[in-house]
C-alpha cells in the first residue's frame, strides 16, 4: 500500500514539475496573419488595399517587439503590391524575403520572372 503511494505522490510532483516548465517565447510573430491569409484564400480579396494594411500593420508590430515576421509575409505582401501596380515595394518585399528566408528563393524567383516588367 504504501509503494502505491509513494509511486502516486512521485508521479504528481513530476507533474507538477513539468507543468512549471518555461514556455519557449514563439520563434515569429503571427499576428492575424494566419486569419488574413485564410480569408484571401477563401473568400478572394475585393480590398487589396485593407489587405496590405493588415500586413503592414503585422511586420510593424514585430519589429517593434524585435521579433521575426513568419515565413511567406513578406512573399504576400509583394504580390498584394504587385496586384495594386507597387512594383517597386513588391520586388523589395520579394528581395527580403529571399534574403530571410533562402528556402524560399525558388518561389520567389519562379513568382518574380511570372511578374510584367515595366519601366520605371
Amino acid at each position: 500500500m504504501k509503494s502505491i503511494l509513494l509511486k502516486g505522490a512521485l508521479v504528481g510532483c513530476v507533474c507538477l514539475l513539468g507543468a512549471c516548465a518555461p514556455v519557449s517565447p514563439p520563434l515569429y510573430y503571427w499576428g492575424n496573419y494566419q486569419p488574413a491569409l485564410y480569408q484571401h484564400h477563401q473568400n478572394g480579396v475585393t480590398n487589396y488595399d485593407s489587405q496590405i494594411s493588415a500586413m503592414e500593420a503585422i511586420v510593424a508590430r514585430a519589429q517593434a517587439q524585435g521579433q521575426s515576421v513568419p515565413p511567406g509575409l513578406h512573399a504576400h505582401l509583394g504580390m498584394l503590391y504587385f496586384n495594386t501596380g507597387r512594383e517597386p515595394e513588391a520586388r523589395e518585399q520579394f528581395a527580403l524575403e529571399k534574403q530571410l528566408f533562402p528556402e524560399s528563393g525558388h518561389f520567389v524567383d519562379y513568382v518574380m520572372k511570372a511578374q510584367p516588367e515595366t519601366s520605371l
